[in-house]
């Protein structure tokens, strides 16, 4: 009989079975296992009018492979990323993050990833810039200050958030005492508040907040012969109230104080300044006005336009009117 086809089922069977034992070898050397990687960093790809407001950049991505192929593994071989460029603007997006391996051999356990984001629409604005004195030495009194970027007048373009443009204004502090006839700052940096709160410009966004130029030149002139103090600029009412069935629930006064100056006799008599009414007359929602400030003859004021802003809201005990 021939040798090889001789009991050739049984030495089928043996070559089988020396196949597998040799696979088990080399499986029990050389397992499957996973890795967490943390903190993967994120991209981003969004839209020109886009901008995600304090966006995730890191996450943890679970992989798989064999024990080999995860030898070297580490974060910077898998890739997580999210495709904003046909998002919509909202405070809670739900968009799916995008993993995926860089490596042969290993494989990423979730390759897509749901997030919730606050995504804006992205808009850019110009503000004039307005210098602000904070001490000003009695006798003194400010004639001129200014702000140049390099000219006068000054405006700084800022890029960011829409929301986060709403009430915004542009200022630049001088801190030192006014107690001179001129000032000359050459760098300060721009401070951009709302609604009487300062805006965090190292807040993240993707892409970055931009606000050019970021600081500004300050140019300040004073006098003797004066005196000065600090006074609350206070609203007066409304020469007409809103529409039938709303009303005003509150009132923001920026700035709340301004620094007056003029003889000592005039200021005795001026504790608070109450601005001009204005007229609500058909207003179903917020209003802002640019009111001067009214003085006296021979006084001045380090501020001559508050901006004043009424919140307005339909009254739960009235029908709005149609």
């Amino acid at each position: 009989m021939n040798l090889i086809t001789d009991d050739w089922k049984l030495k089928l069977l043996a070559l089988g079975l020396a196949v597998l034992m040799l696979g088990a070898v080399a499986f029990s050397q050389n397992p499957p296992k996973q890795v967490v990687l943390r903190g993967v960093s994120i991209d981003y790809t969004v839209g020109p009018d886009i901008v995600v407001i304090s966006p995730p950049t890191k996450t943890d991505v679970t992989v798989t492979g064999l024990a080999d192929a995860l030898l070297t593994v580490s974060t910077s071989s898998v890739a997580a990323s999210f495709d904003l460029t046909k998002t919509a603007p909202g405070s809670n997006v739900q968009v799916d993050l995008k993993v995926r391996s860089l490596l042969t051999g290993v494989q990423v356990q979730n390759p897509s990833v749901p997030f919730a984001l606050n995504v804006d629409r992205l808009t850019k604005i110009s503000l004039p810039v307005q210098v602000r004195t904070q001490r000003v030495v009695p006798g003194w009194q400010v004639t001129k200050q200014i702000a140049l970027c390099p000219n006068s007048p000054c405006s700084v373009a800022f890029t960011g958030p829409s929301t986060w443009e709403t009430n915004l204004t542009a200022y630049a502090d001088f801190t030192n005492p006014i107690q001179q006839n001129s000032y000359d700052l050459l760098s300060q940096p721009v401070l951009l508040v709302q609604n009487g709160q300062a805006l965090d410009l190292t807040r993240r966004t993707e892409p970055a907040l931009g606000l050019d130029p970021s600081s500004v030149q300050i140019h300040i002139e004073a006098k003797t012969g004066t005196t000065s103090r600090q006074v609350v600029l206070i609203d007066a009412p409304p020469i007409h109230p809103p529409a039938t069935g709303y009303r005003v629930t509150t009132v923001t006064v920026d700035p709340v104080t301004v620094v007056l100056s003029g003889t000592p006799d005039v200021l005795a008599k001026i504790t608070t300044i109450t601005l001009t009414g204005v007229d609500l007359s058909g207003a179903t929602s917020d209003k802002t006005f640019q009111v001067t400030i009214p003085l006296p003859a021979d006084v001045t004021s380090s501020v001559s336009v508050a901006k004043v802003t009424y919140s307005i809201s339909a009254n739960p005990n009235a029908s709005p009117s149609s």
